[in-house]
């Protein structure tokens, strides 16, 4: 079936290769550059602004009309309805590589989906396998973009990282952490803007930008219940005083996910109810931006997270460790303008982030039970100068400089005889400086070149260089054509270096070597009309030395080669209907040791999402449908199972909707698995089948 679904867009691309292009108004020169514009996802190159593929070319977000664009006059901010990057206080774009396209997901089309996490937004876009959202969702599971985990993208909040230097199964980047209503846009980037934020940047970039008040304080609020005691409260309120831009945000979440599951299934009960699944947060979000003058502002941003939540991990009979996570992110930018034409921006960056992980748990030894506990207190200062500087119409440059210290306290311990002599301390600092630029080069009109490279410096791996290149020719006004490289490396967590993984029993290993090689893609963009819109990308990526677990150690365990397709398409029917269709092909094999010829665990060959929307005076209606091909099981040690085996494929429905109960006031209703299968999401973790959230939401 998997060849099957492959086929599918090959099909599509062959179709619109052939079909007839009729968004053109006219072929003359003369009319090229206005029906460009109109044309909303393939901008002329000639044109200083980023092309962004936007939200509705994944999802049914619907198009904005082109009457809705505002104009730009000379020394004033541009700000259209197709241009989706805005900056902070002074008004100006973010300058990124245009060579490979931005998707973004804007807060509109995140209150449709009814999503309740980073995750849950992200899920929806072409390339991306998450196992860990939805109910009974597990924090090893993991997070996939275009074959490559959470760990080898890289995760912003208003630009700076949230990563810590830290890889296993506490998450590393935990996408519960941020309030959904503290959240103004996602962005996804790849290609070329790996120079700009992060060698380790083999999968992409996800930049979460938060709100920032504008005009009459503003109260916004949801209060959602459902399935399983699912409790879910968001609040934000935000404005502007004069010069002053505020927004503060809080969202708590409950859910026992206790239900029945097969026999089999990992964490299952004398009773047969998944136990230990627990879910429990509290985030609080607040940002505050000064205008000093008309070229300078300040803008400060402080997140806290406190979730309490239970393991399920699949390689056990019944797990009962707990797993508390307090995060704090402060965030302090000053951003300048150096000239009077908006040629030349400086924007200086100061950030603090900490992450402290507990986990503990009982242990049985010998017939005898004893208890564990281990603790990960991460602690990050980071700096960065980044300078635009765009020389003239056709040559742009964004440089600058990175700084990074990352401070990790380990305290091991337990009871148990087998593993007491484990029990530790680890003190550890790394410092990493980075060096970066990124020089967009317009050789015509219709002819992009993005050269980017990123010097490290870092205190345990030495120095290293990584390079990246992208092209992007317009071939005509609706088809245009791109590629990009990069050279990426990934150093191994401080605790997989040097800290006991008590929970697992999985051992350390000072001796491991960085994950390196390269990840490249090749794409077009198709504008067939106003109304159908398709874009489709080849990628591919070989990562040498990759990290894994060999006999309860961490090992490098060799080379991963991936490619893959991801194929969308998007149609608008009419002001009140759209439809979309995404797919992504993964394979991701393994080229050594003893899995030699294995796909990845935990990521499927085919995804394919598809959906249709209704949207009219505040009535919204949105069907989703999700099919998974299944994925190789892995880690589990249930008698039998063989490291050949696949979960079953699956076929998800979800509708969502909203019924205007006033001008302020909405009905959310969000049907999860409509189906009502109880399907395995991955590694024996089943889905619980038909659930539902009801919530009101308001604005005032």
């Amino acid at each position: 079936m998997n060849k099957y679904i492959f086929l599918l867009p090959v099909s599509l691309l062959n179709l619109l290769a052939f079909s007839p292009v009729f968004a053109v108004e006219e072929n003359s020169p003369k009319n090229s550059n206005q029906s460009q514009k109109n044309t909303l996802d393939i901008p002329n190159l000639s044109e200083n602004f980023i092309p962004v593929t936007r939200a509705e070319l994944l999802t049914q977000q619907p198009k904005t009309n082109d009457n809705e664009k505002e104009t730009e006059a000379e020394g004033n901010t541009t700000i259209t309805d197709d241009a989706d990057i805005f900056l902070e206080a002074i008004g100006e774009k973010d300058s990124l590589p245009e060579s490979t396209p931005t998707y973004v997901i804007e807060k509109e089309e995140i209150q449709k989906q009814g999503a309740s996490s980073v995750a849950e937004i992200l899920k929806r876009l072409p390339g991306f396998a998450i196992n860990d959202v939805g109910y009974g969702a597990d924090i090893h599971t993991g997070t996939y973009y275009r074959g490559a985990s959470i760990n080898q993208s890289v995760f912003l909040i208003n630009g700076r990282p949230i990563n810590n230097n830290i890889s296993t199964y506490h998450g590393n980047t935990d996408l519960n952490s941020i309030p959904v209503e503290s959240i103004e846009r996602v962005e996804l980037y790849s290609g070329a803007a790996s120079s700009l934020y992060g060698s380790s940047a083999f999968g992409g970039i996800v930049n979460i930008i938060t709100k920032q008040g504008d005009g009459k304080p503003r109260f916004t609020g949801t209060v959602e219940f459902g399935s399983l005691s699912l409790n879910n409260q968001q609040v934000s309120y935000g404005g502007s005083t004069d010069a002053v831009k505020y927004n503060f945000s809080f969202e708590r979440y409950f859910v026992d996910n206790r239900y029945p599951v097969p026999v089999g299934a990992a964490n299952r009960d004398s009773q047969g109810f998944l136990f230990n699944a627990d879910t429990a947060t509290s985030t609080y979000f607040g940002s505050i931006a000064v205008d000093i003058n008309p070229k300078n502002s300040l803008n400060l941003d402080i997140k806290t997270l406190s979730s309490r939540r239970g393991l399920i991990y699949f390689g056990f009979p019944l797990q009962k460790d707990r797993l508390d996570h307090d995060g704090l992110n402060i965030g302090l930018a000053w951003k300048t303008q150096l000239d009077d034409k908006r040629n030349s921006i400086l924007t200086t960056t100061i950030g603090y982030n900490q992450d402290y992980f507990s986990t503990y748990g009982p242990t049985v030894f010998q017939g005898t039970e004893y208890y564990r506990t281990a603790i990960l207190d991460t602690k990050q200062f980071s700096a960065r100068v980044d300078h635009e500087w765009k020389f003239n119409q056709d040559n742009r440059l964004r440089w600058g400089i990175d700084l990074k210290n990352t401070d990790l306290n380990g305290d091991v311990f337990s009871t148990s005889p087998n593993r007491a002599n484990n029990n530790e301390r680890e003190d550890r600092s790394v410092v990493n400086t980075a060096l970066f630029a990124v020089n967009t080069w317009n050789i015509s009109d219709k002819f992009l070149v993005d050269l980017g490279v990123r010097q490290t410096f870092d205190g345990q791996f030495g120095n290293y260089l990584n390079p990246s290149v992208g092209i992007r020719y317009e071939i005509s006004p609706t088809i245009a054509i791109r590629g990009s490289w990069i050279g990426a490396q990934r150093n191994p967590g401080l605790d997989q270096l040097y800290v006991y993984d008590t929970v697992h029993g999985w051992e350390p290993n000072p001796d491991l070597k960085p994950e390196t090689g390269s990840a490249w893609t090749a794409g077009v963009d198709i504008n067939l009309s106003s109304n159908l819109q398709g874009q489709f990308t080849y990628f591919g990526s070989s990562l040498d030395n990759r990290l894994g677990i060999i006999n309860g150690r961490w090992e490098n365990i060799g080379l991963v080669d991936t490619n893959g397709l991801e194929a969308a398409l998007q149609l608008e029917i009419n002001r009140t209907w759209s439809t979309f269709v995404n797919y992504t092909y993964t394979d991701a094999e393994i080229k050594t040791g003893t899995e030699t010829g294995l796909q990845l665990g935990l990521i499927p060959y085919s995804l394919l999402q598809t959906g249709i929307a209704y949207e009219n005076a505040g009535w919204q209606a949105n069907l989703y449908l999700t099919y998974n091909s299944g994925s190789r099981r892995s880690l589990y040690n249930k008698p039998g199972d063989k490291n050949t085996d696949f979960s079953p494929s699956f076929v998800n429905l979800d509708f969502s909707g909203r019924i205007p109960v006033s001008k302020n006031v909405g009905l959310m209703l969000h049907l999860e698995n409509l189906l009502g299968e109880q399907y395995e999401r991955v590694n024996r973790i089943y889905s619980p089948g038909f659930t539902f959230r009801l919530g009101l939401t308001a604005n005032i």
